[in-house]
């Protein structure tokens, strides 16, 4: 067999091998079942936890609507309701319904 730089690969067969495997453990990429087994357990965990969220989400988004009805409801009477200072059908002065000790003018 010929050499490639200056190895037989016949030689170099188990030697290569173990320096595979060390370099795929070193980098992460070979790892034990049980930790690939916890890595899938912890993403169904993240997936549900996900859900989870997306379901109170969806509730908040529709409470924060029913809550943006009744502010424009509690706007539209805020907005109906007479103004203190302004002139009224009798010409008495809105504000001084509020002070007892006002006086009407004649």
């Amino acid at each position: 067999m010929s050499e490639i730089f200056g190895i037989n690969p016949s030689d170099a067969g188990l030697g290569a091998l173990l320096t595979l495997v060390i370099l795929l453990i070193l980098t992460g990429r070979l790892v034990p079942r049980r930790t690939h087994e916890d890595a899938l357990t912890d993403r169904d965990n993240w997936r549900q936890a996900y859900l989870e969220s997306e379901k109170a989400r969806k509730v908040e988004h529709e409470q924060t609507g029913e809550l943006l009805e009744m502010a424009r409801l509690g706007g539209h009477i805020l907005t109906a309701l007479p103004h203190p200072g302004h002139a009224d059908e009798e010409g008495v002065n809105a504000g001084d319904r509020m002070d007892p000790t006002a006086r009407t003018r004649t």
